[in-house]
């Protein structure tokens, strides 16, 4: 079972992201299904995916799969699969090829789900890659994995020790960098996006750090017009990326 397995497994939960695990680069040592689990839809593909690959699945009660489960719902699917591998820095880079880089970079955003969902944004827009800091920051897990859906298969991400020296970096590279705030700005919309770009997202509670902040080149606002003065911080950088992801195909 899950609970005894070596310490170099990890776990991933919930149906979409077991199925994208089979897709990806990591190895899915098992595959768990719940006793009676309707083998329809995704469900399917996992089984069909895991007999094609000799990929071993076993069938426990429901019950025991959800007291494995480290979400609170895993839809009866759950693997064990290899760790998740970080990325470099120039891994991203590397990624562009003639494209004009789009990478995301997050400043000390700490919600799993808002990291997975952030993740699935990146995914879906086509960027290159995310940066996260190694410390206050979440990390790849279940939940991100399953708040994904399955996207942090597909998206690379790279930990570094210090935001802002990072930045400094990429902005020798060639790269624009763009934070957001709530607090200041010009309009998102006045911005080209259409250039070599990295866009930083503060974390929840703080925002930009000071010397993030400083890095950036603009930073720009979402006009807020009721009475909740700022945007949940994946709700805000789905409006940015998809304004990126506009501006580049039109």
């Amino acid at each position: 079972m899950p609970s005894t397995r070596a310490s170099s497994h990890e776990q991933i939960e919930g149906r979409n992201p077991v199925l994208e695990a089979l897709r990806g680069p990591r190895r899915v040592y098992t595959v768990y299904l719940a006793d009676g689990v309707d083998a329809k839809g995704a469900v399917a593909e996992i089984v069909k995916k895991c007999r094609s690959e000799s990929i071993p699945i076993r069938e426990i009660p429901r019950e025991r799969l959800d007291e494995m489960a480290e979400t609170a719902s895993p839809q009866g699917v759950l693997a064990e699969v290899s760790p998740y591998r970080y990325a470099e820095i120039d891994e991203i880079l590397g990624t562009a090829g003639a494209d004009i880089p789009l990478v995301f970079a997050l400043d000390g955003v700490e919600d799993p789900r808002n990291f997975g969902s952030l993740l699935r944004v990146a995914d879906a827009v086509g960027a290159d890659g995310v940066i996260v800091t190694r410390r206050r920051s979440a990390h790849v897990t279940a939940a991100v994995a399953k708040a994904s859906a399955g996207a942090v298969e597909h998206i690379r991400v790279a930990q570094v020790a210090n935001m802002a020296n990072t930045l400094s970096a990429l902005k020798k590279k060639g790269l624009w960098v763009v934070g957001a705030d709530s607090m200041g700005g010009v309009p998102y919309y006045e911005i080209d996006f259409t250039v070599p770009l990295v866009l930083v997202l503060g974390s929840e509670g703080k925002g930009l750090g000071r010397l993030v902040g400083e890095r950036c080149d603009f930073v720009v606002r979402l006009p807020m017009v009721g009475e909740v003065s700022s945007l949940n911080v994946a709700t805000a950088g789905a409006v940015l990326a998809y304004e990126a992801l506009r501006q580049r195909t039109h």
